[in-house]
């Protein structure tokens, strides 16, 4: 797999080389010690796989991952282990290293990117890359993620969060973090399930577990719940 490695240290990207050196399957590319240049290279080249660090300055990982509109293959090497839960929020990333990495657990990262690379997606549908907007047909849902259209099964879904440009679909199984609008999700949306209580939140009320003051908890996420909308609200739940 051709990758490149991006860490604004030096010593962390030599080190990171060296350990790739050490995998036959790896071929490094470049290396970059910082995003804006791992942009305008990738706008230019194609690559399997990415070892990126999440701490950079003026533009983290997570920054990075949100400009690429096909993102490749990701490993994020950091020192800080507290993002681990929302790194893997993102489909492209395939595994989490904390530094100092071993051989052993860096063969472990590879592995689990040469078996994703090699899988292909089946259960998707080709689509240009012009189209952004989602689709629904009966319980399904169809959204756009790296130039396909992904199926979900909207009864499966128990929360939708805006996220700047991007729009993040949480069901059962998976997350999924789609480039749309929360209102063009919404209209795609039963009214019977679904409900907009913030202006960044769109909430299953069939998974609602608990509510309290002005919030509801769905799974393991305390949603807030807007002044305006929580009449309406309390009127779906049956309790005005």
């Amino acid at each position: 797999m051709n990758c490149i490695i991006i860490d604004d240290e030096a010593t962390a990207r030599m080190i990171i080389t060296q350990l790739c050196s050490n995998v036959p399957s790896l071929n490094v590319l470049e290396e970059f010690p910082n995003a804006m240049q791992a942009i305008k290279y990738l706008n230019q080249n194609e690559v399997d796989l990415i070892f990126l660090d999440i701490h950079m300055p003026d533009f983290t990982g997570f920054d990075f991952i949100e400009t690429l509109k096909n993102p490749p293959k990701i490993v994020l090497t950091t020192s800080d282990p507290k993002f681990a839960i929302q790194a893997f929020e993102y489909d492209c990333i395939v595994d989490y290293l904390v530094k100092p990495i071993t051989q052993e657990r860096f063969q472990k990262g590879i592995d689990k990117a040469e078996a994703m690379h090699d899988v292909p997606a089946t259960p998707t549908i080709p689509v240009s890359e012009s189209e952004k907007v989602e689709t629904s047909s009966g319980n399904d849902l169809y959204v756009n993620i790296d130039r396909r259209l992904i199926k979900i099964d909207i009864p499966s879904i128990y929360l939708v969060e805006a996220k700047g440009d991007y729009i993040q679909v949480k069901t059962e199984d998976k997350n999924y973090t789609v480039h749309s609008t929360l209102k063009k999700i919404e209209e795609k949306l039963p009214d019977s399930l679904f409900l907009k209580v913030h202006r960044s939140y769109i909430i299953n009320i069939k998974k609602i577990i608990d509510i309290e003051d002005n919030s509801v908890l769905i799974k393991k996420d305390v949603i807030p719940v807007s002044r305006s909308n929580r009449p309406e609200l309390m009127k779906r739940l049956n309790l005005l």
